[in-house]
């Protein structure tokens, strides 16, 4: 059996991303490991070690037995202890210790994903426990590893990969979640219309709907009439969307033309990540 059609996609996209970020690191002089990126707390180095922690989870590895320090400002909650734990460990390990171990886990993901020959609705074990789909599981490393691609390339000055297939994939990932955010989160009013449009190197317009019960659909239909259009281009949806920086940082990227109160609404609950 060959790979199911639903997943080549998400590998695709991951192989993409996960062997830039190899090409990326693997020239870094020591200091470089260290700078730090629009995630909070976490250095380049730590952004890989996440990336390796999480593959080799998907893998099937132990987690580390490592117990943190009790001083990292950016651990809030469980989730966030959880995701440490695996970067925390490394923290010691020296440049090239580090790309040793991504290029090796490269490889061994990469066999196991050639491999695959499950159904996309088979249920697997992924972080803290949670269940979910196979297809959803892989599309979900291919979002994080794109997304993570490109905190390193901003970290390094290395612009790059902002057309490709994690990029697409991660375009797709992100829209859906942009009802909710308009009718739940910001709390859009019924009858409310938001449009979202975004050009650059990954281009669409989305119309937000809220209904008379609050509820939020989305669509490629252009309203006449918006309530509220913010303008923007890929890569600072992108930053906003996956919470890596807040809109007063990114004000002179957003055009928002309609009713100011709900767009700061809007922006103030645009990130979907945790």
């Amino acid at each position: 059996m060959t790979v199911h059609s639903k997943l080549q996609p998400s590998i695709d996209a991951w192989t993409h991303s996960i062997e830039a970020i190899s090409e990326l690191v693997s020239p870094l002089a020591e200091g470089e490991w260290n700078r730090p990126t629009e995630c909070p707390g976490w250095s380049v180095r730590d952004i890989v070690s996440h990336v390796i922690g999480l593959e080799c989870e998907a893998m099937g590895d132990p987690r580390p037995i490592h117990s943190l320090p009790r001083d990292l400002f950016h651990v809030t909650d469980e989730f966030s202890r959880y995701m440490e734990v695996q970067v925390d460990v490394r923290r010691c390990h020296t440049g090239p210790e580090m790309t040793a171990e991504l290029e090796y886990t490269i490889i061994r993901r990469s066999r196991q994903l050639r491999n695959e020959n499950r159904d996309p609705e088979t249920t697997v074990r992924g972080l803290m426990g949670a269940e979910r789909t196979l297809e959803l599981s892989l599309r979900m490393r291919a979002f994080d590893v794109w997304v993570h691609e490109q905190d390193i390339r901003r970290a390094l000055d290395r612009p790059g990969n902002l057309d490709s297939p994690g990029a697409a994939l991660t375009r797709d990932f992100l829209l859906p979640q942009l009802p909710k955010v308009v009718a739940k989160k910001a709390a859009a009013p019924a009858g409310s219309t938001v449009v979202f449009d975004v050009h650059g190197p990954v281009e669409f317009m989305r119309t937000v709907r809220v209904d008379a019960e609050g509820t939020g659909t989305i669509d490629g239909s252009v309203s006449l009439g918006p309530t509220v259009t913010l303008a923007m281009d890929w890569e600072t949806f992108v930053r906003l969307t996956c919470g890596r920086v807040r809109p007063a940082g990114v004000a002179d990227r957003v055009k928002v033309e309609g009713d100011q109160e709900l767009a700061d609404a809007v922006l103030a609950a645009l990130a979907v990540t945790p």
